[in-house]
């Protein structure tokens, strides 16, 4: 996430009346060498003026999109619009010392996870075998095995063109030997594959991890372990935000006959008014 200052903000106010600069988005993401902006329909005959500020501030970017729609589907695509440059969304992006090949029309990702897929790679020990239930292209496993030592980590997605990726970038990343890609639904390739073999599970999808809760119990070994679990919550507050999910949670696993502790909770990040994501560590027992 980039915030609107500097040149941009001084080339927008030069250009745009003070209460349109008011009604615009004050930040917009950078991908690589591809720039996502949301303008409110209201405002949408300011896209190609906002993109040429963009392109004019940041000199790495090649192509300017807007966002015309949330992310939804099982395959967690937002609708992009062009807007000036290369008419691409294909692009590569840094982070923690990996390098990630996407599509952005094709595939999920987002620059704004950065400190929670490094903090998640910190906590595996040497030794453990995880299970990411939503790879996508590789964000979250291949930050694990290259800032710690897991003996394997299964990275499960749906999304053909995110396997493609997570292939590509597991070979310029060079984890070839730790990060195992698997195409398919995880609940399948867990009851099929992955019982009872994993140490830690991660469920990165706010929309369906609920729903997956029993099979990543599923996935860990007798001996228990951990399941980072991501939701959204609507709340007052934050504070309120993560006892939601954690009361959410908590029922679930009850339900299901484990011994368990949510050892931490937090926000990842503010979605929308009163929306958060959230993020909860949870140790199961034996």
């Amino acid at each position: 996430m980039v915030p609107l200052k500097g040149n941009l903000k001084t080339v927008l106010a030069d250009k745009l009346e003070p209460q349109q600069l008011k009604q615009i988005y004050k930040t917009y993401d950078i991908v690589g060498d591809v720039a996502i902006v949301r303008v409110p329909e209201p405002h949408k005959h300011l896209s190609k003026l906002i993109a040429e500020a963009i392109m004019d501030t940041h000199r790495e970017v090649k192509s300017v999109w807007r966002q015309v729609s949330s992310v939804s589907g099982v395959h967690r695509l937002r609708g992009l619009e062009f807007l000036l440059g290369e008419k691409t969304t294909e692009t590569r992006y840094k982070e923690h010392g990996c390098v990630y090949k996407t599509d952005l029309r094709k595939a999920y990702f987002s620059p704004r996870l950065s400190y929670e897929r490094l903090r998640i790679a910190k906590l595996v020990q040497r030794g453990e075998v995880v299970l990411n239930m939503f790879a996508g292209v590789g964000c979250y496993s291949i930050s694990i095995a290259k800032h710690s030592q897991p003996l394997k980590v299964y990275s499960v997605d749906v999304n053909s063109s995110a396997v493609k990726y997570l292939r590509e970038n597991i070979r310029l990343n060079r984890v070839a030997d730790v990060v195992v890609p698997i195409q398919g639904d995880a609940k399948r390739v867990t009851e099929q594959q992955l019982q009872n073999v994993a140490d830690r599970v991660l469920l990165p999808l706010p929309e369906r991890a609920y729903e997956y809760l029993d099979y990543a119990m599923l996935a860990l070994k007798p001996a228990g372990g951990c399941i980072h679990f991501y939701g959204f919550e609507y709340a007052n507050n934050k504070e309120n935000a993560v006892k939601k999910a954690e009361t959410k949670v908590s029922e679930k696993l009850r339900r299901l006959c484990r011994a368990f502790q949510v050892e931490f909770g937090r926000i990842v990040r503010p979605i929308g008014p009163r929306w958060y994501q959230v993020v909860l560590d949870i140790h199961v027992k034996t």
